[in-house]
């Protein structure tokens, strides 16, 4: 009995890992995305998943991030097989012994004494690793032999270098069925049991061979393949259409162009479900989890047509395409249809993708009317190829998309511009002249909502005119369409004065009184809520739940006499039937508030607000993200889900989004937060004794608010939080590579103008400081210094966490969703 009880305890564990990791995956991508790739990657063999070549200098550089990428990939049931080399190691090594390494053509030449190191440290290496994912609490297996066979490659040139022959899986098979991951070296032997050297990459392409995995990572220290011209990552290749076009650029030579062919006889090898990535060590989880990966993925592909008739398709194939539009019934009506305009059809081969583009006469922008794509080739990033095909032929283009399309992230992705209306969104490239843009809205705005197609009619596509239909796909995607990407992701249009100016008194359409239930009252950030509510002239506060307190009478509010309840779900359902509260605020930890959030959404009135103030619902599209200085206005005013940003993630997202359009690289933030952040639950991070005097880093990379910030801003941001000895307050040390020169006063006057009428944002000369800004209900932004070559700004900016970066912006978001004017209740600081 107590052997079966520890086993379903096991069990049970695994399982809240699972759960506990998917969840943490979310932060980075879609629930759709995740469990789509989840489902795609366990419906293979587990050493089928995928191949992962580790270079030395990831071991040496990078071995806590590897580690911690294998283990999320491990906790969710899933076995990587590892193989590594060492070869930064042995050159260091040899060197300290006395023996000067020695190349031709690239391999090693390897006699007996560098291989006698070269095991000696091939062992070394692959414990490291194996120790480093146990620590982690993942099962590992070293295998340092038997897997590859090798003949000698050239004895006399190279001595003891090895040409796999033959690879053996049992051992693999062996490790993923005892639940460890396989680490491997590139250790070969031959048929008398000579070891013999072989170079990592080749045994991984010979691995990759033998188990025909979905995907084949090389881990890269530059994260991808870059453009030799622009500079810019290359997101993806597909070999059937770019191989031969690629291998003509003159920046396509020495180890870009060996390591494009090399890839390229791989997965001729391979099924064409298979694919490479080239990706730095933590970027792992988003480049196999999400559609728009983190590094460079190449596949092969089809070869994609372009069509100026749809009859000139596969009429059965095209007509499976249509069909995929669940509001098309007569494809053949449609196709008729279309034949009458001027159109162009774009598709891969099996006409697993279709995107038809009409092109109106004169200069008007051309319309994308359709786009369509199994799950298949959405996986296979099958729809960025023919997206790319589209706009390599059309410089200006319009579509629209329902609010709801599972894959609105990628649209924002493709577009410039966008504009959300009645349940639709407007999308668009290439429109740069403002006039152009207010007539396309204009037209937007005037039309009627497209619904359903209608193949005995002409249905609606846009609001600019009767085209083709709206746009739909075939997936329903659930990652959140970011409101702040509609203005500020570097790669879209910007705005440098304020596009999204304060609603102040201009807002206050409401007088009646409304009122609020908080639900976890206990922490810093309900206490600041409760001292705003009541100074508040048209909020009351109706109930406040804290299972600690309960009981207990709330102190420091005088509108009415309140006592601490410990409300259940089931509580707030029945409160919600009753429609006894205008707005519910979750002031709860992460993790937690969701059975609170379910319990009102069951009861489907849809007519209170909730504001929740942890970070369970900031990557969700169907909440909106509540930083008003960013976000559109209107967007707060007319939500009734809102995500209250994170304390370092507002200051943070401020302090950049002025120069998102003169970015040249990463900005990286170093934050400072006073112990308050860390909550009221002891620990060292609010330990005054473990802080006075010292400065304790946590949580270096991939912490919450980085994912955050990063997403909300469109632009790949580091974060390095810290906790200082001070109670509340932050400070942020941002370094900002700018792509131009520019001066301070240039600087200064961008940010100026930005924010420009925003009262609870100061710009300053000089770097702000924590003092100052400690219990007030502002973000300061100064600092400005430039780098002497002016290619590299550092911004400082100063937010009390528990006020603007909690309860003050939550107020602000409860003022625009309830009618009230966005500062009622905000003292003047």
């Amino acid at each position: 009995m107590r052997q079966y009880t520890n086993t379903a305890t096991t069990d049970q564990s695994a399982l809240n890992t699972r759960a506990t990791v998917i969840q943490l995956l979310n932060n980075i991508g879609s629930k759709r995305e995740v469990e789509q790739y989840l489902s795609h990657f366990s419906s293979v063999e587990s050493q089928q998943f995928a191949v992962i070549k580790v270079g030395g200098a990831i071991i040496t550089e990078h071995l806590d991030s590897l580690a911690s990428s294998l283990a999320f990939l491990n906790h969710v049931g899933l076995y990587p097989v590892v193989v590594h080399g060492a070869g930064p190691q042995l050159n260091r090594m040899l060197e300290a012994a006395g023996v000067e390494p020695e190349f031709e053509e690239g391999i090693r030449v390897t006699d007996g004494k560098t291989l006698g190191l070269a095991r000696q440290l091939f062992l070394d290496e692959n414990l490291k690793l194996v120790e480093a994912l146990e620590k982690l609490g993942v099962r590992a297996r070293p295998i340092t032999g038997g897997v590859f066979q090798a003949d000698y490659l050239d004895q006399k040139r190279y001595k003891l270098v090895g040409k796999v022959t033959k690879v053996d899986k049992r051992p693999i098979e062996a490790a993923i069925k005892a639940g460890c991951l396989p680490i491997l070296t590139s250790l070969a032997e031959n048929a008398e049991g000579q070891v013999l050297n072989v170079n990592a990459d080749v045994a991984a392409v010979e691995l990759a061979k033998e188990l025909q995995p979905l995907k084949i990572v090389y881990l890269s220290e530059n994260g991808g393949l870059f453009h030799g011209v622009t500079k810019e990552k290359i997101s993806t290749i597909n070999l059937d259409e770019e191989y031969d076009h690629l291998m003509q650029q003159e920046w396509v030579r020495f180890g870009t162009r060996l390591k494009i062919k090399e890839i390229k006889e791989l997965l001729d090898h391979l099924p064409r479900t298979s694919s490479v990535a080239i990706i730095h060590p933590s970027a792992m989880q988003k480049e196999l989890f999400t559609d728009t990966g983190a590094g460079t993925l190449i596949r092969r592909g089809n070869k994609l047509a372009s069509k100026s008739s749809l009859r000139e398709l596969d009429q059965s194939k095209l007509t499976q395409a249509l069909l995929r539009d669940r509001s098309i019934s007569d494809a053949d009506a449609v196709i008729q249809n279309l034949s009458t305009k001027n159109i162009k059809a774009y598709a891969d081969e099996p006409v697993e993708v279709l995107a038809i583009v009409e092109s109106p006469k004169g200069s008007e922008p051309a319309i994308l009317g359709h786009f369509s794509a199994t799950k298949h080739r959405w996986l296979g990033n099958v729809t960025d190829n023919v997206f790319s095909s589209v706009k390599r032929d059309h410089d200006k283009l319009v579509w629209k998309v329902r609010a709801d399309d599972e894959n609105l992230t990628w649209f924002f992705e493709k577009a410039q511009g966008s504009f959300s209306h009645n349940g639709e969104v407007l999308f668009w490239y290439g429109i740069n002249d403002a006039a152009e843009v207010r007539n396309l809205l204009d037209s937007f705005v005037r039309s009627p909502v497209a619904t359903s197609v209608d193949a005995s009619h002409t249905p609606h596509v846009t609001g600019i005119k009767q085209q083709t239909r709206a746009f739909s796909t075939y997936t329903r995607p659930t990652f959140a369409y970011s409101p702040v990407q509609k203005v500020y992701n570097s790669r879209r249009t910007f705005a440098t004065t304020n596009p999204n100016p304060p609603l102040g008194s201009l807002n206050s359409t409401n007088t009646k009184p409304a009122r609020v239930a908080l639900i976890g009252a206990r922490g810093y950030t309900g206490q600041a809520l409760i001292s705003l509510i009541n100074a508040h002239p048209h909020l009351e506060l109706a109930h406040v739940s804290s299972r600690e307190l309960a009981g207990k009478k709330l102190e420091g509010y005088s509108k009415s006499e309140i006592v601490y309840e410990n409300l259940s779900p089931e509580d707030i359902r029945r409160m919600e039937e009753r429609g006894e509260i205008d707005c519910w605020v979750m002031a709860l930890p992460n993790g937690v508030c969701k059975p609170f959030v379910d319990a009102v959404d069951s009861v489907g009135t849809g007519k209170s607000v909730i504001v929740d103030l942890s970070a369970d619902y900031r990557f969700d599209n169907k909440w909106t993200y509540g930083l008003p200085e960013l976000v559109p206005r209107a967007n707060i005013a007319k939500a009734t889900r809102i995500s209250n940003p994170g304390c370092y993630a507002t200051a943070a997202q401020l302090a950049i989004a002025p120069l998102l359009p003169h970015l040249g690289g990463e900005p990286t933030v170093f934050g400072v937060s006073g112990y308050s952040g860390a909550g009221t639950k002891p620990s060292p991070k609010n330990d005054v004794a473990q802080l006075t005097d010292n400065l304790i880093p946590y949580s270096l990379t991939d912490h919450i608010h980085e994912m955050e910030i990063s997403a909300q801003l469109g632009a790949k941001v580091a974060f390095i939080p810290h906790v200082a000895v001070w109670f509340q307050g932050i400070h942020h040390t941002v370094n900002i590579p700018l792509s131009k020169q520019m001066t301070s006063r240039d600087i200064r006057n961008i940010y100026q103008d930005r924010y420009a009428g925003e009262k609870l944002v100061k710009i300053t000369g000089e770097a702000p400081l924590v003092k100052n800004i400690s219990r007030k209900h502002r973000v300061e932004i100064g600092g400005f210094g430039v780098h002497s070559l002016g290619t590299r700004v550092v911004v400082c900016a100063t937010i009390d966490n528990l006020l603007k970066g909690a309860a003050t912006q939550c107020l602000q978001n409860m003022n625009l969703a309830l009618g009230y004017g966005e500062f009622e209740g905000i003292p003047r600081d």
